[in-house]
């Protein structure tokens, strides 16, 4: 297992600072002003216009993590931004398309369980005196599939000749970023043991 103080560190905020006025978070806020706009315009069917604004959210959540990477903007408001507009791009987009029989519905349901079940193992690690963990890159990819599947899945939903290329590549991003995305479930809650039994093991052996 990797090393207990560097996985508690990380969960404590490592070198994240508490500024809250950065640039990559005003892009992140940005993001999340856009989650609405994106959903009204998916139910409207201006498709066009919500392929767009989820573009400049892909573009948005690109530059925060690598000028905060570059100028050493790490914080710990980033550092719940970010996921939290990820995962309402997502949510938003399934909802959107399955409303409009884009996708079905099982396909949310088996999305909406996986964050049910991030929402029970962090409140457990909250509940033994740790924070979220870091985002792992198994996780990274999975949202990417996700984020590519359902703007491809979106232009699928035609009779053009484009549409019947975009459905099964949409669908292929889609089958494993639901895959990735439970396995970074999985590899989480598995973190997440770890730490706790470590904590308890090294309280039960103190004198």
């Amino acid at each position: 297992m990797a090393d207990q103080g560097t996985q508690v560190q990380a969960t404590t905020g490592g070198g994240a600072s508490d500024r809250v006025l950065t640039v990559p978070n005003v892009l992140s806020a940005l993001r999340l002003v856009g989650v609405p706009v994106f959903l009204w315009l998916v139910l409207a069917e201006h498709d066009g216009w919500a392929l767009l604004v989820l573009m400049l959210s892909g573009v948005t959540d690109y530059l925060d993590g690598k000028i905060a990477r570059r100028f050493g903007l790490e914080s710990k408001v980033g550092a719940l931004l970010d996921p939290i507009a990820d995962r309402l791009y997502i949510l938003t987009t399934l909802l959107g398309l399955a409303w409009r029989d884009v996708i079905p519905w099982w396909l949310v349901v088996v999305l909406l369980a996986r964050e049910a079940f991030m929402g029970v193992v962090l409140l457990w690690l909250q509940r033994n005196g740790f924070g979220p963990l870091p985002v792992h890159f198994i996780g990274k990819a999975a949202t990417f599939n996700l984020l590519y599947a359902f703007p491809l899945l979106l232009l699928g939903d035609g009779t053009s000749t484009f549409a019947q290329v975009a459905l099964p590549v949409g669908w292929a991003f889609a089958w494993w970023g639901t895959v990735l995305y439970w396995l970074a479930g999985l590899l989480y809650a598995g973190q997440a043991v770890g730490l706790v039994r470590g904590r308890r093991w090294a309280a039960g052996a103190m004198p």
